[in-house]
């Protein structure tokens, strides 16, 4: 006993000796948040809030790190420690170094696997890296992803030592704006509306015990015409004659019961469904069971939201954009997801919770989220709190030639092979990712011509692949006859300089309005805004301004607004707040009070 002592004692003095050795990197500002990571545990929640089950481990922590050129060998020997999943380049990560199209990051760890999970199958699960990653373990390659946004996992169980560590070895190659690969805002030279590269591990590295067979992805379609929900489940290693069974819980207690074959799908009852909306976004809990000879052989829980987006004619003939069958205008603020000390990376759960609820404070009832994806935990986030969310796809390649808004016509990119593939991919895994999210009600594959090609065809593939939501097909960009919506962004003042009959039309960007806060700014002298003031006072009286003047438009056909921005970031300072989410840079009250009049506009 006095062994078994000692030897924790050992290892938890190893621990924060290694935790004693991290720091933030730079001098830039940071977040309150920053003070609150935890070395030895950083973002410890649960991942994977919409398929959960209680046997998982986080992998979170200290790794060791090495830049090596392009090409080259697996490392013998590391440059130090990183902290993950925080991107090489933040601050957060302990190093902020700078890694390039000519060489490649490579990371290392030991990993052991619980005793209790003897004669369980080992998953192994990485939330998100950027870009293309290879995988090892106990110095065998076990796969390769190539994505910086979604999801991944291996079942690591054949690989696995019978006792002792387990040898963990990751290899990252990420171009940035060098590459054809879709990467959002990052470039490699950042200023003014583009930022830092973001390369790495830079979400949730965890283990996942399991049965030989599982689900393994859950796809939630609710009907509130029809009353009831369709469950689509992907089941590794199921059997022909296995049922899944699907319960619909409110308040602990289970309202209705659905069963299918494996891999059919499940069709449940909601009667007298409670609807999901921002104002009162109910959620259902559900649990899901894999039946074989009468036993169950795997159990999850999730839960889904009873709503509907749609578009009909109002009594003017102009087409509105619907939530539950009723008129509703949408309105909220182009959200870009970066941090001054993670970049992609929320420090904490509470700093990725803050931002969503700082956002219905201000009186908003939707979120662009700006070609970026964020962890599941942040769509789970907007599901409770109640929030919609329009969801870009992050642009990359080049951009074609920009047609002056010349309706419905327009040279597009042509990609290549490898490029145009790699897109549909990264696009699929990024739908399949918040697929049975209420929040989710729009999906948006371009922006601003950013990469744009295709857009008819990738438009129709997109609503074939989800017609349960609204396809705006490109924000700002060279328009065509395809889709939900058409949309306008126009700086800094509303206006509406087309006008479709057939579709909905929002106002996808406007505002911009920039005010430079002392002591709360990335950089000085290099501050950017579409139109910049003085004080809050000033801000606070153009930004209302401006909505007054969207409110003017709508009875003429916007049916959604999208203002710039939720926060600086970088050198962009057209923030409702500051980039570190220390100010709010406008009087809130007056913009609370202007944002519910824009929110009730249709009513």
């Amino acid at each position: 006993m006095k062994r078994i002592l000692l030897l924790a004692l050992i290892t938890i003095a190893a621990i924060n000796l290694f935790a004693q050795d991290w720091k933030p990197a730079g001098d830039k500002i940071k977040t309150e948040w920053a003070e609150k990571v935890d070395p030895n545990n950083p973002l410890p929640e649960y991942p994977r809030p919409q398929l959960v089950r209680n046997s998982w481990k986080n992998l979170n922590g200290l790794w060791n790190y090495a830049i090596l050129p392009k090409g080259g060998n697996i490392p013998e020997s590391f440059d130090g420690k990183i902290l993950v999943p925080f991107a090489i380049e933040s601050s957060l990560s302990g190093v902020q170094k700078r890694v390039g199209k000519n060489n490649e990051l490579w990371y290392q760890q030991s990993l052991s696997i619980p005793k209790e999970w003897k004669n369980k199958n080992i998953v192994l699960h990485f939330g998100g890296v950027d870009w293309k990653a290879d995988i090892w373990l106990n110095d065998i390659k076990i796969g390769s992803h190539q994505g910086g946004y979604t999801p991944f996992s291996f079942d690591i169980t054949p690989f696995l030592n019978k006792s002792g560590d387990q040898k963990l070895l990751v290899k990252v190659w990420d171009p940035t704006s060098d590459g054809y690969q879709p990467r959002g805002k990052q470039v490699v030279k950042p200023g003014g509306i583009f930022y830092t590269p973001v390369s790495g591990i830079w979400q949730t590295v965890w283990l996942e015990a399991v049965n030989t067979c599982y689900v393994s992805q859950l796809k939630t379609i609710p009907n509130i015409d029809g009353q009831n929900i369709c469950v689509n489940t992907c089941l590794s290693g199921s059997d022909p004659a296995d049922i899944v069974l699907v319960n619909v819980l409110d308040d602990g207690k289970i309202i209705s019961t659905g069963k299918a074959a494996a891999g059919q799908e499940v069709l449940i009852a909601v009667p007298d469904a409670k609807l999901w909306t921002p104002e009162s976004p109910f959620l259902y809990d559900m649990e899901v069971e894999i039946i074989r000879k009468g036993k169950a052989i795997d159990q999850v829980k999730s839960y889904f939201g009873m709503r509907k987006i749609s578009t009909a004619r109002d009594k003017n003939g102009i087409i509105r954009m619907q939530l539950n069958n009723k008129d509703y205008f949408q309105f909220g603020p182009l959200d870009q997801g970066w941090w001054p000390d993670g970049l992609y990376t929320a420090p904490t759960d509470e700093a990725l919770l803050y931002d969503i609820k700082k956002t219905k404070d201000l009186g908003f009832n939707m979120i662009r989220k700006h070609v970026k994806v964020e962890p599941a935990r942040w769509y789970y986030h907007c599901d409770r709190e109640g929030i919609l969310v329009w969801q870009d796809m992050p642009g990359g390649d080049r951009s074609p030639r920009w047609q002056g808004r010349n309706y419905f016509n327009g040279k597009e990119l042509v990609r290549s092979v490898e490029s145009e593939n790699n897109f549909r991919q990264e696009w699929k895994e990024i739908m399949d990712l918040t697929y049975s999210n209420p929040s989710v009600v729009v999906w948006v594959p371009f922006n601003e011509s950013w990469g744009q090609f295709k857009t008819v065809e990738i438009a129709q593939w997109t609503k074939n692949y989800d017609p349960s939501r609204l396809v705006n097909p490109a924000s700002g960009g060279n328009h065509y006859d395809v889709g939900d919506i058409l949309d306008m962004h126009n700086y800094p003042e509303p206006k509406m300089g087309l006008f479709d009959s057939k579709r909905s039309n929002v106002l996808g960007e406007y505002g911009g309005i920039g005010l430079a806060i002392d002591g709360h700014l990335w950089e000085t002298g290099r501050n950017w805004g579409y139109v910049q003031y003085k004080t809050s006072a000033e801000a606070t009286d153009a930004y209302i301004n401006l909505a007054e003047k969207l409110m003017e438009l709508i009875p003429y056909g916007y049916s959604a607004a999208v203002y710039t921005q939720t926060s600086d970031v970088e050198s962009e300072i057209n923030g409702l707040m500051t980039y570190d989410r220390k100010k709010i840079k406008m009087l809130e009250e007056k913009i609370r009070k202007v944002n519910l009049k824009v929110c009730n506009s249709l009513e």
